[in-house]
């Protein structure tokens, strides 16, 4: 079977883009598949998921992974409806604006409806919320920590394609040797960079880049 594809368009004069996916071997991922992989989680492993595989398989990494006490985070993209068990075995989870708009129910249209937003889902996940917030940076709570804005650098934007992707990879890496908020800053910086550039993967800055 083959591999998911996406084909996507870009705004010239925005950088936005829209995607169109096509799944393939990506929707048949299951439980057996993850079993198989099981054994390199710890207690000081990092899982991160996304939704472009069944919810079904993610909800069982997800389980797998509290069972044996490691750090989860959830990018709930592309967007659907997800359970509260499942967001449950959440530690941190890093929706957009779109997505948390569907997480909530929360339009995020100024500082104290992404308050709102944020601070309801921090209800429903153990450890942190990261609301991406584009060229406004993030919004970050914790149960530790008061809710904050995290400004990122202005560039102009040539392809947004992976933004987000980028900013969980590198947010995520880097949570392995740094605070939250250290990490939450590598990956805007990952980030902000990444737009800069045309395509998906090719975008993607090297570690010494962001140096």
């Amino acid at each position: 079977m083959a591999s998911g594809t996406a084909m996507i368009m870009v705004n010239q004069n925005s950088g936005e883009n829209a995607i169109i996916v096509a799944p393939g071997a990506n929707n048949h991922l299951n439980e057996q598949n993850i079993d198989e992989i099981t054994d390199q989680i710890t207690a000081t492993t990092t899982v991160l998921c996304q939704l472009e595989v069944p919810l079904n398989a993610v909800d069982y990494l997800l389980t797998q992974a509290k069972r044996k006490k490691a750090l989860t985070i959830l990018n709930p993209a592309p967007y659907q409806e997800i359970s509260l068990e499942l967001l449950k075995k959440v530690d941190i989870i890093t929706p957009n604006e779109t997505e948390t708009l569907g997480l909530t129910g929360i339009e995020l249209v100024d500082k104290q409806s992404i308050e709102r937003a944020a601070f309801s889902l921090l209800q429903m996940v153990n450890k942190a919320v990261i609301i991406t917030l584009g060229d406004k940076g993030v919004y970050f709570i914790s149960h530790e920590q008061k809710g904050k804005f995290m400004p990122t650098s202005k560039v102009k934007a040539v392809d947004t394609t992976a933004a987000g992707d980028v900013f969980n990879g590198y947010f995520a890496a880097a949570l392995q040797d740094n605070e939250l908020e250290t990490a939450i800053e590598l990956g805007m910086k990952s980030a902000t960079l990444s737009v800069t550039r045309k395509g998906a993967q090719p975008s993607i800055p090297f570690r010494n880049e962001i140096d």
